[in-house]
């Protein structure tokens, strides 16, 4: 018995133990503390289902291979929310916070608890580092457990190492069905099941069954840590489709982690030792090259980058007047100003003789123009002043390779290998490189569209056919790609003949003749590439209609919950990628489009009312100069922890 005195239980079920689930955990802990003694009665129990350690779940989890890199620094993610107004932490902190503290400790002993690993790589992470996704996962563990041992008076939490596979309705509640058969009963339910299993596309499909029936290796789209990668051999060709973040995974799993080396010299260019045990890589993707690497900065963003054009005021302005704002039109427009006037004034900062006296003058004027006139006008300036090869061609960076025609794929690779050496170089400059800066822009941008087009912010049309039409791809390309040593090492591997391109847009067949899979790009003249394996270096599809979950299958079946739809530019609804919900705190729409009573979603599923819901929470939210009195950060930064936050509070009736 409590203080409280015990009348009743409130009981939540917390469905998903990744950082999502672990955040709805700490977020009731800390409102039903914040209550004391004159709240709710009732004592609170909380249920983690998850096969996986709550904290780190399956994504983070601290098993997974060392090599595999988060693409954020170490100054950026947080499970602990530190934004005003949120009922106040009990335990923890930022995973820098956390890795400063431990590193104190290497300095006076083996801290307990941790592996031999762990310490040589807390010995060697910095700040502006990249952490090993499984440094993260302990980081979310032990996090998690500080959590655990600051519960409040009157609440405890369980973990069920189990995933659930059915939630139905009761005269109380809702049972809680996991995969024994086992039903729980709650009275609310947190969904936070973050990654799930997709069904295969009809193309995948047809690679997969012609590979079972001729004998071939097919890996679809997973988690590499999911992957077992010693099924393919040494030695042999390799096709890989896709050259994004889950690309490098590939990349150093099948290199450094079969015995290879990297080797760096003192020039900072970069040496692969092979093993002899490496099969040989054939890479493909739309735009024949991997995503940029990220600069080389001290902080997240660059200090020097500041948005004049797409502030949060402007960004927010239509909405504050009752109108739903155009992606392309309202929004776009700001953020490309921003873009163009961090890459120039990068630009005459770092190479003032390419320039002409008075061009920043002038391209401020054309960029402060407020009609649609300004983008001529800009490029008026730009065409009369900056020489060709200093231009910021945008549409170019979405396609580096656009157009062009190789004779032959030596001729490819050597291109390929040129691009990942100047983009090595461009993330070496850090904040004197004109280029990277206009990502960074763009990088910057992204926290202010998030919330700026979250929750019906911009017209469906555009959501649909610009900021996930066209946008999307394009920032992702830039402003999402891995830590810089990824791309030198790249290069390194190219250079060492390990891995070779497929080219752009490129083609993918079974050759049942022959046996093997044939890879080959309209661009490419010459043989195509054959491979007896073919890996899909891709996340598999986060779109619920298409989820191989029973549990997500069930809800839609059931009538529990249905796809967003969403009205594309012919003005037909199409099923978007998440679910359909309620304005904050999230409940689904059943069938009928009647919000669902004691049920609540949190993260991936959010992808059709939210932009960006897999980045993490960041430590500490940025606020532009001047941009408020009270120098308040942009809420979206914090984002999936004040969604915790809300959902906690409804649950407990605040």
């Amino acid at each position: 018995m409590t203080s409280r005195g015990r009348r009743d239980t409130l009981r939540v079920a917390v469905v998903g133990g990744g950082p999502r689930g672990a955040s709805a955990v700490e977020r009731l802990l800390a409102n039903w503390a914040a209550l004391g003694d004159h709240g709710d009665p009732r004592e609170l129990e909380i249920t983690v289902f998850d096969p996986f350690e709550p904290g780190p779940g399956k994504v983070w989890r601290t098993a997974q291979p060392r090599e595999f890199l988060m693409n954020t620094p170490s100054c950026y993610p947080t499970l602990i929310p530190s934004e005003p107004g949120l009922a106040t932490p009990r335990a923890g902190g930022s995973f820098d916070e956390w890795r400063a503290t431990r590193r104190r400790e290497l300095d006076q002993g083996v801290p307990a608890g941790l592996s031999h690993e762990e310490c040589s790589e807390l010995g060697a992470l910095g700040s502006s580092d990249f952490p090993p996704r499984a440094l993260y996962g302990r980081y979310l563990a032990e996090t998690f457990a500080d959590v655990l041992e600051a519960t409040p008076a009157g609440s405890r939490v369980a973990h069920v190492a189990a995933e659930v596979t059915r939630l139905g309705r009761t005269p109380h509640g809702w049972a809680v069905t996991t995969g024994d058969g086992r039903a729980r009963e709650a009275d609310a339910v947190v969904l936070a099941v973050g990654h799930v299993p997709a069904r295969l596309s009809h193309t995948q499909r047809e690679l997969a069954d012609a590979a079972a029936r001729l004998g071939l290796t097919y890996l679809p789209p997973a988690a590499p840590a999911d992957v077992d990668w010693d099924v393919l051999p040494s030695g042999q060709t390799v096709l890989v489709r896709g050259m994004g973040l889950n690309f490098f995974d590939v990349m150093v799993r099948l290199t450094e982690g079969r015995g290879g080396r990297f080797k760096e010299g003192p020039n900072g260019v970069v040496e692969y030792l092979p093993s002899g045990r490496e099969p040989r890589l054939v890479a493909a993707s739309r735009r024949g090259v991997p995503y940029r690497g990220k600069a080389e900065l001290p902080g997240y963003y660059a200090a020097g980058v500041r948005l004049r054009w797409l502030t949060r005021a402007a960004a927010l302005a239509p909405r504050a007047a009752g109108v739903t704002p155009s992606f392309d039109t309202d929004l776009w427009p700001l953020l490309h100003r921003d873009t163009l006037w961090a890459y120039y004034s990068t630009l005459a900062r770092t190479a003032p003789d390419a320039l002409p006296p008075g061009f920043l003058e002038e391209l401020d004027a054309a960029l402060s123009v407020t009609d649609p006139t300004w983008e001529e006008l800009a490029d008026k300036v730009v065409a009369a002043s900056v020489p060709a090869q200093h231009r910021l061609d945008l549409r170019g960076l979405g396609a580096p390779l656009g157009g062009r025609h190789f004779r032959h794929r030596a001729a490819l690779d050597a291109d390929v290998l040129a691009y990942l050496e100047a983009d090595a170089a461009s993330s070496a400059r850090g904040e004197d490189d004109p280029l990277k800066m206009a990502i960074a822009a763009l990088h910057r941008g992204r926290a202010v569209l998030k919330e700026a087009v979250a929750d019906g912010g911009v017209t469906e049309e555009s959501w649909v056919a610009g900021l996930r039409g066209w946008f999307e791809g394009l920032v992702e390309g830039l402003a999402s790609g891995p830590p810089p040593l990824r791309i030198r090492q790249l290069a390194a591997l190219v250079r060492a003949g390990i891995v070779g391109t497929v080219g752009p847009e490129p083609r993918f067949r079974v050759d049942r003749g022959a046996g093997c899979f044939v890879a080959e790009s309209p661009w490419v003249e010459g043989p195509p590439v054959y491979a007896a394996a073919l890996v899909e270096a891709l996340a598999p599809a986060n779109v619920v209609a298409a989820a191989d979950s029973p549990l997500l299958e069930g809800l839609l079946a059931d009538g529990l919950a249905r796809p967003k739809y969403l009205a594309g530019a012919d003005g037909v609804p199409r099923p978007g990628s998440g679910l359909d919900v309620t304005a904050p705190p999230y409940r689904p729409l059943d069938v009928n489009g009647h919000p669902v009573g004691g049920l609540y979603v949190l993260g991936l599923q959010l992808s059709a009312v939210q932009w960006g819901t897999a980045i993490a929470a960041e430590a500490h939210p940025f606020a532009e100069p001047g941009e408020a009195a009270d120098g308040a950060p942009y809420p979206s930064a914090q984002r999936t922890l004040r969604d915790a936050d809300a959902v906690a509070r409804s649950i407990l009736g605040l």
